[in-house]
């Protein structure tokens, strides 16, 4: 629901930009500055199931945070050049195949919103990928080095934990996204 008398007096105001990169941008509006990708499609992140009924996990070095990260198999929407108007189920199968090696024969799109509404204008998709077939080793592209875990799901969990417990940066929408693995049916 819109509550336009309880937003900010400078929410509306016309955005500045206060730095342009070639993947992200730093606005201001009003006095809120926050972040924005400069690719329009937003982000994807993938609920991989095998069909041994392991849920895909990949591993990689983050810059940003200077840790091991698990991860859902993700990336960005439109960032290849000549993709700028890939949807999201185009690019999750995309991401599923280079990060993981398995291609998936349907997506299904399961719920969307913002990565970090306090910071950033981002908006992730969750996408569920259907009946995986292995089809190469994965592991990213040549810009990045993804390590692969498949775990089985009754111990997804408590696997997630253990890495955090090890030092890993365990992202909380993973938790997110193992909850509308296990409830399917609420979201279509």
């Amino acid at each position: 629901m819109n509550h336009p008398d309880r937003k900010p007096k400078d929410a509306g105001a016309e955005p500045e930009t206060l730095y342009q990169g070639r993947w992200l941008s730093l606005r201001q509006r009003g006095r809120w500055e926050y972040a924005e990708r400069n690719n329009p499609g937003g982000a994807v992140i993938i609920l991989a199931v095998t069909p041994e009924d392991n849920i895909l996990f990949v591993e990689q070095y983050r810059v940003a945070v200077q840790k091991f990260t698990i991860e859902m198999p993700a990336g960005l929407v439109g960032d290849l050049s000549g993709s700028e108007n890939e949807s999201a189920l185009l690019a999750a199968q995309r991401e599923l195949e280079e990060e993981t090696g398995y291609r998936c024969s349907r997506v299904s799109f399961v719920h969307e919103g913002p990565t970090s509404s306090g910071m950033s204008s981002e908006i992730i998709a969750f996408v569920r990928a259907h009946d995986l077939v292995k089809v190469s080793n994965g592991g990213g592209d040549e810009s990045e080095n993804i390590v692969v875990h498949e775990v089985p799901r009754k111990h997804a969990a408590a696997w997630l934990i253990a890495r955090g417990a090890e030092g890993y940066s365990i992202d909380p929408k993973l938790f997110a996204g193992l909850w509308f693995i296990e409830h399917p049916n609420l979201f279509g």
